[in-house]
């Protein structure tokens, strides 16, 4: 084993080690894959169900085995530490383990199977790090069984709470805290709160968009991260005979809400790039053929990559959905789940990504992230960066989401690189 203070002088990548735990990263994908198959296509990983209790134990007894520290917190993010030699604040990487329904092979678990593979090829070619490096299986993220979004990484942080979220319920009126205490996890369980402040975050993940192959670039370096806002809107009318109340007499909650999504799309494009906005989910009830409509929920996401432009776009059409709920006399109301302010990327460690792409030989564009993810969480207690790797078609959260391996192995080469810059090389916390 090579003496750490001569580690700098060293060629980083080994290739006959790195082509191991390639293997290694591409054997949990496809384990993950395996034993996460939707019978509607794609993987399915909702929080705290069968197949996510059942990923997240493997990947444990996985990294277990092969000597990393393995611990769960008590909402079920799973930690797997490397020990550095110092008692500096740990340097984090990884991602979340969730998916939505019927969801692709990579978004997410391509970060947390390429931690888990980084750590592990720099444990073996170099030993101990100075710093120590945890590779994170995130619980959540997507908000595709409850209500609410990021709740692995904001747990982490302590930005939410089992008194903030522990009562929200999924579509079988089960709540947040009844599932987790099902799984084995929750408040009372005896793991540790997760509770913490490391020196930073890494997260290697697909774009989830075009713009890299469509530009034949190898890796993205995330400059920052869009704000995003999610709202669900219900729209009030009242339930009638559909055969003998009169067009002029209606209170048709359906053709308000149709109006009014409408307007969202409208206003989006009048707005113009980077804004987008989306209606993915309505809901209308009674829902029977014949009857008017008396209510109608819909779902709006709104994302900017500049809070003020965020705010402008929300706060007007909130004022035009009101505006067309009162010319057909109906009441709307709206409720906020999400508001996630832009959040830039730590500029040192975007051009420490950009140097480590030209030493590599890798084609590279500074971008931003039109996604949500963990590492606008994490940036809210430590520096945070994003390495992306092209998505086929752009397609993602589809069983057709598709990168190939060797567009991987050229953003696992990154990830590791920018690892073993802060995890080897003697930088301090007020240096990282």
């Amino acid at each position: 084993m090579p003496d750490p203070a001569d580690i700098t002088s060293l060629p980083l990548l080994q290739e006959e080690a790195l082509e191991a735990y390639s293997t290694l990263l591409h054997k949990l994908l496809d384990d993950l894959e395996e034993m996460s198959a939707s019978e509607a296509g794609g993987c399915t990983r909702l929080l705290y169900s069968p197949s996510w209790l059942e990923a997240q134990h493997y990947l444990a007894d996985f990294m277990k085995e092969r000597g990393l520290g393995v611990s769960f917190d008590e909402a079920g993010n799973l930690y797997g530490c490397l020990q550095g030699t110092r008692n500096d604040a740990p340097l984090y990487t990884g991602s979340h383990i969730d998916t939505v329904q019927s969801g692709g092979k990579f978004d997410g678990a391509l970060g947390v199977a390429a931690g888990i593979a980084a750590l592990l090829y720099l444990k073996e070619t170099y030993g101990e790090p100075s710093r120590s490096l945890v590779a994170l299986s995130l619980s959540e993220e997507e908000g595709s069984r409850f209500p609410f979004a990021f709740w692995g990484s904001r747990s982490i942080t302590g930005l939410s709470s089992w008194a903030a979220a522990g009562e929200l319920k999924d579509a079988e009126g089960i709540t947040l805290q009844q599932a987790a205490e099902a799984a084995g996890f929750g408040p009372d369980s005896g793991l540790r709160s997760g509770i913490e402040a490391p020196a930073g975050y890494v997260e290697l993940h697909i774009e989830q968009g075009s713009v890299l192959e469509r530009t034949n670039t190898s890796i993205g370096v995330v400059t920052g991260i869009v704000g995003q806002k999610r709202i669900d809107i219900t729209v009030q009318g009242e339930a009638n005979h559909a055969g003998t109340t009169p067009m002029s007499y209606r209170k048709d909650a359906l053709a308000g809400a149709a109006e009014m999504i409408s307007e969202v799309r409208k206003q989006a494009i009048a707005y113009g790039d980077p804004l987008v906005a989306t209606v993915g989910n309505i809901e209308v009830f009674p829902g029977a053929v014949n009857v008017v409509p008396g209510t109608a929920q819909f779902t709006l996401d709104i994302r900017h990559t500049d809070q003020a432009i965020l705010h402008e776009y929300t706060e007007f059409i909130l004022q035009r959905i009101q505006t067309i709920a009162d010319s057909y006399e109906l009441i709307a109301s709206s409720e906020e789940h999400l508001a996630v302010e832009p959040t830039p990327m730590n500029p040192t460690w975007v051009e420490n990504t950009v140097e480590i792409c030209e030493q590599l030989g890798l084609s590279y564009r500074k971008m931003p992230s039109g996604a949500g993810h963990d590492a606008q969480i994490f940036a809210s207690k430590c520096d945070v960066a994003m390495i992306f790797v092209p998505s086929k078609d752009g397609i993602s959260h589809n069983p057709l989401e598709y990168t190939s391996r060797e567009q991987i192995d050229q953003g696992f080469k990154v990830l590791i690189e920018l690892l073993h810059q802060y995890g080897y090389r003697g930088k301090t916390d007020e240096e990282i």
